[in-house]
């Protein structure tokens, strides 16, 4: 039985894949942001899981939480940073304030979180650090700017540190989901507060996008979460896993992008050595 921390169990693809490991004889411990959920979590789940009140973007909670976990369980085996929001609006529209919280809980939270953890993965030998990242953490979209940054910070450092901790049997898997059916462009969602007519053309198309979607995307969370759990089981899992249609066509384009501009300029890029 392998034992699984899970940031961000209220909704969604945590909720999800916190259910999906019950019910495969796995162990639980997630994460919620509100006490009276995580008091009736633990009541409807005693014995098969453990859910514990935590603000990723507060360091200090942090902190309690792993030594709370490490004293009681020991040892965890597979760690998911899912926690996290998403936010739309124009680079020039988003304020400092929100660009900062945005960074607290999809970039620092995790990073927090994930070096909190390594101490015990490296003592074992062993674990598997899940970060779910999106399709949006490779392509950026005009009117998504500020989220792309979060998740391309997330996913720069998952890279170096997946080639970091190869060594000492610690495994990481970005996992990079399209267009969900869960709660992310509901109540998940946040628009910025200042909007500027001259982006509505580029920015206000895919914050209105956004609105029209929720409850209609292509993903099965559930069929996402099995997925998950099968990739725990690999020996060599990918450092990548794009979950959906969406994802792929979304990856494609950013590969196919950049390979075109190192194609059209390679003379000039190699035109600057000594």
């Amino acid at each position: 039985m392998k034992i699984w921390f899970i940031t961000g169990i209220s909704s969604g693809l945590g909720k999800a894949l916190a259910q999906t490991v019950i019910e495969k004889g796995d162990f639980v411990i997630g994460t919620f942001r509100n006490q009276s959920q995580t008091d009736t979590f633990n009541i409807q789940h005693k014995d098969k899981a453990f859910a514990l009140t935590l603000d990723i973007s507060k360091p200090n909670e942090i902190e309690k939480a792993v030594k709370l976990v490490i004293d009681k369980f020991g040892q965890i085996d597979v760690l998911v940073n899912n926690a996290g929001y998403g936010l739309a609006g124009a680079i020039e529209e988003t304020s400092t304030e929100e660009t900062k919280a945005i960074f607290e809980a999809n970039f620092f939270g995790t990073l927090n979180l994930t070096q909190s953890f390594l101490p015990i993965f490296r003592q074992q030998k062993s674990g598997h650090i899940i970060q779910i990242s999106s399709h949006g953490g490779f392509k950026a979209f005009a009117g998504f700017g500020i989220y792309n940054a979060s998740k391309f910070a997330l996913e720069g450092f998952s890279e170096a540190l997946a080639q970091e901790v190869a060594p000492l049997g610690i495994k990481l898997t970005i996992v990079e989901p399209g267009p969900f059916r869960t709660s992310f462009a509901g109540s998940g969602f946040k628009l910025t507060e200042h909007t500027i007519a001259d982006y509505n053309t580029t920015a206000g198309v895919f914050r209105e996008k956004i609105k029209g979607v929720d409850g209609k995307q292509e993903g099965d969370p559930i069929k996402a979460s099995q997925t998950i759990i099968d990739i725990t089981k690999l020996d060599t899992p990918p450092l990548r896993l794009p979950l959906g249609k969406i994802a792929i066509v979304s990856l494609t384009a950013k590969l196919d992008s950049v390979q075109k501009d190192i194609n059209s300029y390679k003379h000039i890029a190699e035109s600057v050595v000594y």
